[in-house]
């Protein structure tokens, strides 16, 4: 999963940011191997569903230098990949987490209504950070796992976050594929953050899927996908983070056409987003202009993809 990825725990278990939106297909083998946790990380909870096998960890705040110091953090897949994240510890400063999940944050101001479907909930992750940005922005979450949620209601402040913004915030259980725009012209745009097994979904290595996607999006809206790459080891072989990574860009462009598909890479790791260049100068100066602070640093980091060059 595309991120900007945290340094490995001293350990050896390599942790990043993945998203699991698991499909029956894709329920997890009993014969999957599952990662023990690193000395850095005290077990909160285990659990077990027919999609996933959930734990959630405590990064201990002495883990001195790493970026996940102090992070409470959602683990799926059997090598345990990071699937959402957050600093309990840090009450009171923007719910920011130094991850690729800050850049979904930025998409808002770039679209066309103050709508955003998020493909692949989570622990609400990026809901949060948007629900804090943009006090006008609605935002409706597809989780396939309930499980997923249960956890995240129980141990990520969840139930919390639905309460505080109540007319803001509705979370579908559901396959995030299938997710239908409201009516009235579609969301203003979609955040897409679908993994299973440590991969991308292999559905969106198919450009028809895109076009599916695209269809709950208004005119004029943008799509911000994660797209996995070098850093991401799939639990099935053969399913190479770079390759899948270069497959579902190319099912995007496809979909999209050249010219409609900007990219950006972060430590071996890759987010792309759907419309119009913004590398444009005019067009960062006056993104950036829109953003908060916090947020602005991101804009100068996307470039245009193309097919024939793959970046």
């Amino acid at each position: 999963m595309a991120l900007l990825a945290p340094n490995p725990l001293p350990s050896g278990l390599r942790l990043r940011l993945k998203r699991t939106n698991a499909t029956v297909a894709a329920a997890r083998s009993p014969s999957v191997h599952v990662h023990p946790l690193p000395d850095e990380l005290q077990l909160v909870a285990d659990i077990r569903s027919p999609y996933n096998h959930i734990r959630v960890a405590d990064v201990s705040p002495r883990a001195a230098g790493h970026p996940l110091a102090g992070a409470r953090l959602l683990l799926l897949d059997g090598p345990g990949n990071i699937h959402s994240l957050s600093f309990p510890r840090r009450a009171g400063q923007p719910p920011l987490t130094a991850t690729y999940l800050d850049t979904f944050a930025t998409l808002p101001p770039l679209l066309p209504r103050a709508s955003l479907a998020v493909l692949g909930f989570g622990a609400g992750s990026a809901a949060r950070a948007l629900l804090h940005f943009y006090p006008d922005l609605s935002v409706h979450g597809w989780e396939l796992d309930p499980a997923v949620l249960a956890v995240a209601r129980d141990f990520f402040d969840l139930a919390e976050l639905e309460k505080d913004h109540a007319a803001r915030l509705s979370v579908h259980v559901g396959d995030a594929l299938a997710a239908r725009a409201p009516p009235g012209g579609g969301f203003g745009g979609a955040v897409v953050d679908l993994f299973a097994g440590g991969s991308v979904l292999p559905e969106l290595q198919e450009p028809d899927t895109w076009r599916r996607l695209g269809g709950i999006v208004a005119r004029g809206g943008r799509m911000m996908v994660n797209c996995g790459g070098a850093c991401v080891e799939a639990e099935e072989e053969g399913r190479h983070g770079e390759a899948v990574k270069d497959a579902t860009l190319r099912a995007m462009a496809t979909a999209f056409g050249d010219g409609m598909v900007s990219v950006m890479e972060v430590d071996e790791s890759w987010v792309a987003m759907t419309g119009p260049p913004v590398t444009v100068p005019e067009v960062a100066v006056a993104w950036k202009a829109r953003l908060p602070p916090e947020l602005r640093h991101s804009v100068d980091a996307w470039r245009p993809y193309s097919r024939t060059s793959g970046e």
